[in-house]
């Protein structure tokens, strides 16, 4: 199988020689020091197996934050209602000034990890997170106070996962970005099965709600100590494939010796590679940390959603977190007035969906390696797994969307036939079978096109991150919006219906155009920033 003609245009941009392409001549020096003999490929990254397996795993951990603390909350909104003594829509603000939250964080620290580094900007957001969950256990009487600390504690949880996709684009080569990225929305989404089961349980057993928020604030005082203690600095723009780090050690990676190495370096004369030239066979020494801190302006990410290549991803992303989340919105409901669970009960129907998430995210991730694999079997394309491969020649939008169509005729058939199950109050035990299935297949859409995302933007992935989290934050606080006015209007048969062929029609289009012309909308962006 050959790929099409159109498919084939490469835009020839290398250079052996970073400097020549800022019309410098090279540093001699700093070179023969930096750069491999001739002989030896380039290395895409220097860390070890062992390091991705750990890197992986805390990356996991850091980025559950964001999962949990969304999910935790809603077996507690009865009690959150009554304690403070107000309506159920004003209980709902809270969760909509949480959504416009996970939508304005990642523009914000994703394209700041992106230029000052990876590490210090999970250290800021976790501190912001911690911060507003100790003050939402603290706040007893004003409902005002607990909106403000919700948007806090929103700000600093969900930037950990564009940053996270920013760190796997950092230390993966594009065939193996599968493999790391299942395992990490596995344990991600543990927050998303976990989460309601906690907040149910407490809810039930206690009557109160500030013992889940002390629990926050001790699981964020926990994440925070693990990354100043094992997280290593991944961002090319710093440390390079990895040579460029202060030390190899991941313990004395910590801030107290980065402090004592920077000021050893002060004596030292080390210049520093321009942000421009990421690829480029050289490692790329640090720059000061005062001198990367550049706040970019957060409506930059906004231009990623107006590329036709981007805008196709950034929708099948987005609109299936809206239908994830007018799932999980409707679940309370459902079960408190059909089934009459009381709120531990309710907390632990979220499970099956939360396992099929768990399970879905570590075998898409392995899916989604065999696909690239497959793809480039039959193009005839040997993968690189030294320096990665150049997608600029290889149709990376037909690997990550094989097999997509299956998924959304799955999810289609399984939102359709959740909602006549309810219309029909059919036992209970249907609908949590129905949610795991739609949990497993569910997350394969987030992982496959947010992965496309950073596949297509590598100089900046998570700022390419962020756009989705603007993108599908909107959607999925649009989809909360009118989610009760449609089922009071439809009825829950007709609104999951809808709701599924809407997902699966603009689906199937969504991913129609992605294969047939997403590579040269690819290519043609490319040629026009490259030549502006």
């Amino acid at each position: 199988m050959a790929l099409d003609s159109k498919d084939s245009i490469a835009i020839e941009t290398k250079t052996e020689d970073p400097e020549a392409l800022l019309g410098n001549p090279p540093d001699e020096d700093a070179l023969s020091k930096q750069a491999p003999s001739s002989s030896e490929p380039f290395r895409y990254t220097t860390f070890t197996r062992n390091q991705l397996r750990l890197l992986t795993l805390l990356l996991g951990l850091i980025t559950i934050t964001s999962p949990l603390t969304a999910t935790i909350y809603f077996p507690l909104m009865p009690l959150l209602r009554s304690h403070f003594h107000t309506s159920a829509q004003a209980i709902n603000l809270t969760i909509t000034i949480y959504i416009v939250f996970q939508a304005i964080s990642p523009a914000i620290f994703g394209p700041l990890s992106d230029s000052l580094g990876r590490r210090p900007v999970y250290l800021f957001t976790l501190l912001l997170y911690v911060a507003g969950s100790l003050g939402l256990a603290l706040n007893k009487s004003s409902l005002a106070v607990l909106i403000v600390l919700r948007a806090l504690q929103s700000l600093g949880a969900s930037a950990t996962q564009s940053i996270t996709y920013g760190v796997v684009a950092d230390v993966c080569i594009p065939s193996a970005r599968g493999g790391m990225n299942g395992p990490v929305s596995m344990t991600l989404n543990l927050g998303t099965c976990i989460g309601p089961v906690i907040g149910g349980l407490v809810a039930y057993t206690s009557g109160s709600y500030e013992w889940v928020f002390y629990a926050l604030v001790m699981i964020g005082a926990v994440l925070l100590a693990m990354v100043i203690l094992f997280l290593p600095e991944t961002a090319r723009i710093v440390v390079g494939n990895g040579s460029g780090r202060d030390d190899q050690s991941w313990i004395e990676d910590s801030v107290w010796t980065m402090v004592k190495n920077r000021r050893q370096k002060r004596k030292q004369d080390t210049p520093t590679v321009p942000a421009g030239v990421l690829e480029g066979k050289t490692s790329i020494r640090r720059t000061p940390l005062l001198k990367r801190i550049k706040i970019k302006n957060p409506l930059a990410c906004l231009r990623v959603i107006f590329h036709y290549d981007t805008f196709l991803a950034l929708w099948m992303h987005g609109s299936f977190y809206t239908v994830d989340y007018a799932m999980v919105a409707a679940t309370p409901d459902i079960y408190k007035t059909i089934y009459h669970f009381n709120e531990l009960q309710i907390g632990l129907s979220y499970l099956p969906r939360g396992v099929g998430i768990i399970a879905g995210g570590y075998c898409n991730g392995k899916l989604m390696d065999y696909n690239y694999k497959t793809v480039a079997r039959n193009i005839g394309w040997k993968v690189d797994k030294i320096s990665g491969d150049d997608l600029k020649k290889f149709p990376i939008e037909r690997a990550r969307s094989r097999g997509v169509y299956w998924l959304l005729l799955i999810s289609t058939a399984t939102l359709i036939g959740y909602g006549w199950v309810v219309k029909t109050r059919a036992h209970f035990s249907i609908l949590l079978v129905l949610q795991f299935i739609q949990g497993f297949w569910g997350t394969c859409f987030y992982t496959i096109f947010n992965t496309l995302l950073v596949d297509i933007f590598p100089e900046s992935p998570a700022t390419a991150s962020a756009s989705a989290s603007i993108v599908r934050c909107a959607m999925a606080a649009t989809g909360v919006a009118i989610l009760q006015p449609l089922l009071s209007s439809l009825g829950r048969g007709w609104y999951f219906t809808i709701l599924g062929l809407w997902s699966g029609g603009f689906g199937v289009a969504a991913v129609l155009l992605i294969r047939w012309k997403g590579m040269q909308w690819r290519i043609r962006r490319l040629e026009k920033e490259l030549h502006p």
